[in-house]
């Protein structure tokens, strides 16, 4: 089977609290959970008490049998849990350039595709929305309009002229708030490594991302794997 959505299909995790920030993890895909399952029973041959399911709805849900080994593979450490590593999860998320810059610190068991701002940054008019602004003054937020105002400008010349430096001006005033959609390819180790790594650091964004995380299948038991008497 392909892709299961566990329900989560489409979902903006994003609110619009006064805790939420410029992030959106959408569209939501987890794969191949049974045939890591399967693997993780490969070392001791024991495929025969594999008790998961697919249920009505397509969603594969762990037995009891198999659920209590991935937890204790999962907590074993990273040499007893490769299985984890092979749980592929996709997911769009929208974030500002400067928290992509920390994203992109994670570059084993990471692939991912964005929108080009090389090549498509002329073909949208920029306005407020394409930025994140959720935490900026008054006063800045005026700088920023002034920079997104500038902006339209060269794009609307750089689209009527097709004078490079129109193009340059957009590409390298650019600021770093600026909002970009890539679509993302992890497996539960990584998410593991971010979730503990990421979920009180300074930059909200990444606070959005590990609600995300707590909220895939077998999260509890797979992800959430370390005790933290602080929490």
């Amino acid at each position: 089977m392909g892709c299961v959505w566990y329900n989560i299909r489409d979902r903006n995790i994003a609110t619009e609290s006064e805790d939420s920030y410029m992030l959106r993890a959408e569209r939501i895909c987890v794969m191949n959970m049974e045939n890591a399952i399967r693997g993780a029973r490969n070392p001791l041959n024991s495929w025969a008490r594999m008790d998961s399911y697919y249920d009505e709805a397509g969603n594969f849900v762990l037995g009891e049998n198999d659920k209590s080994l991935a937890r204790r593979l999962a907590v074993a450490g990273s040499d007893h849990r490769k299985f984890l590593r092979q749980i592929i999860v996709s997911m769009d998320i929208t974030a500002p350039l400067y928290w992509w810059k920390e994203f992109d610190t994670y570059k084993v068991g990471t692939v991912a595709n964005s929108t080009s701002t090389m090549h498509k940054i002329q073909a949208k008019q920029f306005e407020r929305g394409d930025f994140s602004f959720d935490r900026l003054s008054d006063d800045a937020i005026a700088v920023l309009d002034g920079v997104i105002a500038y902006l339209e400008g060269e794009r609307v010349k750089f689209n009527d002229t097709k004078d490079k430096q129109h193009w340059h001006n957009m590409i390298q005033l650019l600021p770093s708030s600026y909002n970009q959609l890539r679509t993302v390819t992890m497996n539960y180790e990584v998410l593991i490594n971010i979730y503990y790594a990421r979920r009180h650091h300074k930059l909200g964004e990444w606070h959005t991302l590990c609600e995300a995380i707590r909220e895939l299948p077998y999260a509890t038991e797979l992800i959430l794997i370390k005790e933290d008497k602080a929490d």
